[in-house]
């Protein structure tokens, strides 16, 4: 009699215990009640950064023509030169009286050039020595002109207006042939170089609807440049190591704010056809991946990857894992697992996205 009446306590246990839990289960799934959405499928523009270097319009080295003493600086460091401006004299002295002897000799060789000339008109001379006479008082203008030359070098003007760097030699240096003195930088225009990656560089052709399209520079402060650049020149080759090519933007710089040398980021807005936009809310990493939480048709959640092709404020594109006609969990990711069964509310894409904090059409 006792075995019996065991076995029908353990079986009520059992039932028991059954019950409960699936008790349990139902107020956990009744109480849960999240909000769910779906990806937005549309065309829409993307802002693809890139790390860009800017350079002036002219930037070059100023180096001393003649070799000699550094007489004279007639500018600063940092100062703004025009056009023509006097900034530099090597002493001119060796070459103001190599200027003289030239001209002496010229004078004394043009004084026998007349002589002879007066002799070949009156048949006292030969042609071929007053050809001679005449070789030689041209060559002792061009030995005046040459020292005339050499003197200039020695004074060192601004060949376009811009902005002085520092000096490399300081007054009374004794300066060679060759030695930088400075640069010079024209910043009223700044190239800015960028690379772009070769896919992206043939999705910017396919779509790019005119040849000088317009880019941002998101400056080293993180702010963006008051002017737009525009792109003029892509390179015409692809580097093979890092399967990049080079573009060139062109920016007015009326402020002179950009110097040569600085960094920042390019800011170019590229097309998009039949994008999968969801919000970032709606995504969790594991181990550096991107998941969503997909439900299904009974109402049970399960983990997905994805892939993200771009970045936008709160929003992702995405390029693969997910189809414009899925349900994604966008509220309540931390309280659920996967398999779990839910209640929840829908909103469309169209209801959930103006949401956001920032929506970028």
């Amino acid at each position: 009699m006792k075995r019996p009446f065991v076995l029908m306590l353990m079986s009520l246990a059992v039932l028991y215990s059954g019950t409960s839990c699936s008790k349990k289960e139902k107020e956990k799934e009744e109480k849960i009640k999240l909000l769910v959405t779906s990806p937005l499928a549309k065309d829409t523009t993307i802002t693809k950064e890139y790390v860009a270097q800017i350079h002036s319009i002219q930037h070059i080295e100023l180096r001393a023509l003649e070799k000699g003493y550094l007489q004279k600086i007639y500018v600063d460091e940092g100062q703004a030169v025009k056009q023509g401006q006097l900034m530099f004299q090597i002493m001119p002295l060796i070459y103001q009286a190599e200027l003289k002897k030239s001209q002496a000799e010229a004078n004394y060789v043009g004084l026998e050039y007349q002589n002879t000339k007066k002799l070949a008109d009156n048949n006292v001379v030969s042609k071929n020595e007053l050809a001679l006479a005449q070789a030689k008082f041209d060559k002792a203008n061009a030995e005046v002109g040459l020292a005339q030359t050499h003197l200039q070098f020695t004074t060192i003007k601004a060949p376009f207006s811009g902005i002085m760097d520092h000096f490399q030699a300081r007054l009374g240096s004794l300066v060679d042939e060759g030695d930088l003195l400075t640069t010079l930088s024209d910043n009223s225009k700044m190239w800015v170089y960028f690379n772009v990656p070769e896919a992206e560089y043939l999705a910017y052709k396919a779509h790019a609807q005119a040849d000088n399209q317009q880019v941002r520079l998101l400056m080293a402060n993180n702010e963006v440049f008051s002017q737009p650049g525009v792109v003029q020149t892509i390179e015409a080759d692809f580097n093979n190591e890092t399967g990049n090519i080079a573009f060139r933007a062109t920016f007015p710089n009326p402020k002179g704010l950009l110097r040569n040398g600085e960094t920042g980021s390019i800011l170019m807005t590229v097309p998009l056809k039949h994008a999968i936009i969801i919000p970032q809310k709606a995504t969790f990493e594991v181990l550096e991946k991107k998941f969503v939480y997909v439900v299904d048709d009974k109402k049970r959640v399960h983990q997905k990857e994805i892939t993200v092709a771009s970045e936008m404020p709160d929003l992702y594109v995405v390029s693969s894992g997910l189809a414009s006609t899925d349900k994604i969990l966008l509220e309540g990711i931390r309280k659920v697992k996967d398999g779990d069964k839910i209640r929840y509310t829908y909103e469309s894409p169209e209801q959930v996205l103006p949401k956001l904090k920032v929506y970028s059409e």
